[in-house]
């Protein structure tokens, strides 16, 4: 991988930090452009490039620049990077960021008042609007309720419509049925009115009322803002979609950034169709593949890769060539040199699972690896408590990561009013005691608290502050309090959160975006993962992708395990069937029994008699054929089968004959999946045999490598 970035001397020094498709990424701009990234294969330093190698050549403006992302830890990494490369007046921020000051200054021009408060009592809000209607709620259902508002809002649902839209898209609540949710909706949005205010995702409502109702306004956005980059595309949700279309306008200078791989936020309303459809509904668009990984092992990349193998649901082939031109994701191709195997382990219980990952953190540590560089990864925050007990009795120091972003944590905020109220009384002396004093006033310790639950969260928060003045004073020792006070100021200013000195411990949805030496994927077994209550293909797919971004979240040391109970007794839970033939277990019974099958077969004993995605009988012979049920997830890709059946609808009229002489629907689902590269590889699926393989196989193999076979080529002989 070429060296971190540097301010470049000139243009070109800015590509030379590019592998190919990164460079490709940042030299493109007569075309809408879908970047396909996958996990660790820099998308961040491919736009940010982009971004800087545009600005210097003068192919676009930075202050007319608008690169919008997710979260204020990301648009802050994103405006450092920007500015290292010289460009400091882009404009880098989250949907809501630029959104609110787009309305904070035009809402008063447009309609006479000024814009309400954003308020941040949605908990509450609900609450009140659930006891009006005798709804009794737990903090549990308060929470579901305030997430099921959030997900109608971004997905462009109104009250009135949503129990019918929640029916049929499978949303169920244990503690209220859809009419009850749209009452509350309905009274939490009163709620709102009387005190005039607006929530969060109202931001982003305003927003398009704003630019839709007022022709005006949205030109002079769209005179501001000409050039734009999206980045994790794969999680916009409808409304985010609504407003991006209103900024962009009839423009083509658009860069979306995603990976179809790590969708994992459909339950809060994001898209991935925008993303898999991008070249659909952008005519002309350059689609761009990041393929090389520059974080994990093979180990682990070849890991990911086979987990994503089965990539779409078998229902889908009949519709293949309508979506010829979806976006799917990578094949990732590691460029880090070989680490050690992926471990897997089975535990009789969850406290002996949790035991054994604090024995194996602490071996990695003895090793070298900094607790910092350690997560243990689960899927519910319910699996936590266990982990929390375990490695507190090994003496292993770890931090609980929740989904508040640092600097808007309260004791956060408390604390740098504290240091800044410090620094005006112009202190004397080292500014790391000075500031470990201040701190001490609000909260920390040398030591964490005994237990967990919100004292332990709050020291953790203000540990990690001490750590990350620690760490700047490390770099300038001279500092004093105004000097530390001012660069944590900075810090916060750019949304760069401190890393914890400790193990992380965090959900998989959590981890999205972070990465470290050893990951620990804990409590991977069937019921947990997929969780009991995805029960829609769309819903298991999703699970499937939250176990790749955990997977990918590892550079160098992965561990996976799962337990057979969760309190004792006799458990009956076996591993997640994601990970069914990929546990070194499997591995080796399917290679004792390939061992011990006979050398040869008649084409009809060859078929599959069990599926092997489910393991359940085969009941047709065109199941048999492919080798799983027509409802199991597949692994074919969408695009190549579309273009077999191109070429063999070409060739059947040719000939005059019917497009299933030349081959079944079967077997060419069958070839997409196994993507044969030798006449070897051909013959092993069944429907291809030595005459088809003499007549088609050239033709066949050349589709497969993405060539284009000479039509005469294809044609049987007479």
């Amino acid at each position: 991988m070429p060296s971190p970035d540097q301010i470049p001397a000139e243009p070109a020094a800015i590509l030379d930090a590019l592998d190919p498709e990164q460079r490709e990424v940042a030299t493109t701009f007569d075309a809408p452009v879908a970047v396909i990234a996958g996990a660790g294969t820099g998308k961040t330093r491919a736009i940010t490039h982009r971004i800087a190698y545009g600005a210097h050549t003068g192919a676009l403006d930075p202050r007319g620049v608008l690169a919008v992302t997710f979260t204020t830890r990301a648009a802050g990494e994103m405006r450092s990077r920007l500015h290292q490369l010289g460009v400091g007046k882009v404009q880098a921020r989250t949907f809501h960021s630029a959104a609110l000051r787009q309305i904070q200054f035009f809402w008063p021009r447009a309609y006479g008042v000024e814009l309400p408060e954003v308020t941040d009592r949605r908990m509450s809000l609900v609450a009140e609007a659930a006891s009006r209607h005798g709804l009794k709620v737990d903090t549990g259902l308060l929470r579901d309720l305030v997430g099921e508002i959030s997900w109608a809002k971004v997905s462009n649902v109104t009250a009135g419509e949503y129990p019918a839209i929640a029916r049929a898209a499978n949303r169920t609540l244990a503690g209220a049925d859809p009419e009850t949710v749209a009452k509350v909706f309905t009274g939490y949005e009163a709620a709102k009115r009387n005190r005039g205010q607006i929530d969060f995702d109202d931001i982003l409502l305003c927003t398009a009322a704003l630019l839709s109702e007022h022709d005006e306004v949205a030109d002079q956005v769209r005179a501001q803002y000409r050039h734009f980059v999206v980045d994790e595309y794969q999680d916009v949700s409808p409304l985010q979609q609504t407003v991006l279309n209103l900024w962009v306008g009839e423009r083509r200078d658009l860069c979306v950034v995603g990976d179809p791989h790590q969708s994992i936020h459909a339950f809060a309303g994001a898209r991935a169709d925008y993303l898999t459809g991008f070249a659909l509904a952008h005519p002309g668009t350059k689609v761009i593949r990041l393929v090389r990984d520059y974080r994990s092992t093979p180990q682990v990349v070849e890991l990911a890769n086979k987990v994503m193998a089965p990539r779409r649901a078998a229902q889908l082939a009949a519709h293949a060539v309508g979506k010829a031109h979806q976006l799917h994701g990578v094949n990732l191709v590691a460029q880090q040199p070989p680490g050690p195997e992926v471990e897997f382990g089975s535990h009789p219980e969850e406290a002996d699972e949790a035991r054994t990952i604090a024995q194996w953190l602490k071996a990695r540590h003895d090793e070298g690896v900094a607790w910092r560089e350690m997560a243990v990864l689960f899927r519910i925050n319910a699996q936590s408590p266990v982990l929390e007990a375990a490695l507190s009795q090994q003496q292993i120091p770890y931090l609980v990561r929740g989904s508040d972003k640092f600097y808007e944590r309260p004791e956060i905020k408390q604390a740098l009013a504290q240091l800044r109220a410090a620094v005006r009384a112009e202190p004397e002396g080292p500014g790391l005691p000075l500031l470990k004093d201040v701190l001490a006033g609000v909260g920390w310790s040398v030591e964490p608290p005994e237990g967990s639950g919100s004292v332990r969260e709050k020291w953790e928060s203000l540990n990690a502050l001490v750590d990350l003045a620690h760490d700047i004073t490390v770099e300038n020792p001279e500092h004093g309090l105004v000097e530390l006070v001012a660069a944590l100021g900075e810090r916060a200013a750019l949304q760069e959160a401190p890393v914890s000195q400790g193990v992380t411990l965090g959900t998989l949805h959590a981890s999205k975006g972070l990465e470290w030496d050893a990951v620990c994927l804990f409590g991977m077994q069937e019921g947990t993962l997929p969780f009991v209550l995805a029960t829609t293909p769309e819903q298991i797919d999703e699970e499937k992708r939250l176990l790749y971004v955990g997977i990918t979240r590892a550079r160098r040391y992965l561990r996976i395990s799962w337990s057979r109970s969760r309190n004792g007794g006799r458990g009956n839970r076996g591993p997640s069937r994601f990970l069914d033939g990929l546990t070194p277990a499997a591995l080796a019974q399917a290679a004792e029994q390939a061992a011990k099958a006979p050398r040869r077969k008649s084409r009809r004993t060859a078929q599959s008699q069990t599926c092997r995605v489910c393991g359940k009988g085969l009941q047709t012979g065109a199941e048999r054929k492919i080798g799983r049920h027509a409802g199991c997830p597949s692994n074919y890709d969408e695009e190549l089968l579309a273009r077999l059946k191109e070429w063999r609808l070409r060739t059947a009229q040719a000939a005059s004959m019917p497009a299933f002489v030349i081959f079944t629907d079967a077997t060419l689902v069958a070839v997409a999946e196994t993507e044969p590269r030798s006449e070897q590889e051909l013959l092993r699926i069944s429907g291809v045999g030595r005459t088809k393989v003499e007549r088609y196989g050239q033709a066949l193999l050349a589709i497969v490598a993405g060539e284009d076979p000479a039509r005469d080529d294809t044609l049987p002989e007479a």
